[in-house]
């Protein structure tokens, strides 16, 4: 499959299909926003907000969350944020998200089926990682929606004169209910 996507390519670049998309690295609307990878927002979620190329910066990861207070989420807000201009950030998480039902030991059993060694595990948590909280699901979008939103006013090294408001996409249907 990714033999035919790179073909792809080369007639999208052949034939200059990246013409309408041409745009700047700084977001036009100042805005970043957190969201779930889930493949039925790649588009939807744009269309539901009246997006185009070079409105925002988008940061997707499994469920929208923040695993880690130094992680890669909070680096990339903090380059939007200092280096790009972003003066908002919108967490959105969906309806029927995938990652709200991950159980941390049965991704681990997942794992040692497809051919991870016992002792690779064993050596994460020797080095400190606990995949109990770094691979563990929540109980509704909402509330991990409005964790995320309070990890963010918490963090040090967010300015607190960034605007950062949650919300809950419908995965069908594209509607947004704020989350306080």
């Amino acid at each position: 499959m990714i033999d035919e996507l790179v073909q792809f390519n080369r007639g999208f670049v052949k034939n200059k299909g990246y013409e309408k998309y041409i745009t700047t690295k700084f977001p036009d609307k100042k805005i970043a926003i957190v969201s779930c990878m889930d493949t039925r927002l790649t588009e939807l979620l744009p269309a539901a907000l009246g997006l185009k190329n070079g409105d925002v910066k988008v940061i997707k990861n499994a469920g929208a969350i923040i695993s880690h207070p130094f992680g890669s989420v909070i680096r990339s807000l903090l380059v939007a944020i200092y280096e790009l201009g972003v003066e908002e950030i919108m967490i959105i998480g969906h309806t029927d998200c995938g990652a709200k039902h991950m159980n941390s030991a049965e991704l681990i059993e997942k794992m040692k089926a497809r051919g991870i060694p016992q002792d690779h595990i064993d050596m994460m948590r020797y080095c400190g990682i606990d995949f109990e909280s770094w691979l563990h699901g929540f109980h509704t979008s909402e509330e991990s929606v409005h964790e995320t939103v309070e990890q963010i006013y918490k963090h040090p090294l967010i300015p607190k004169d960034i605007v950062v408001k949650g919300f809950v996409i419908d995965s069908i249907t594209g509607e947004l209910t704020p989350v306080e």
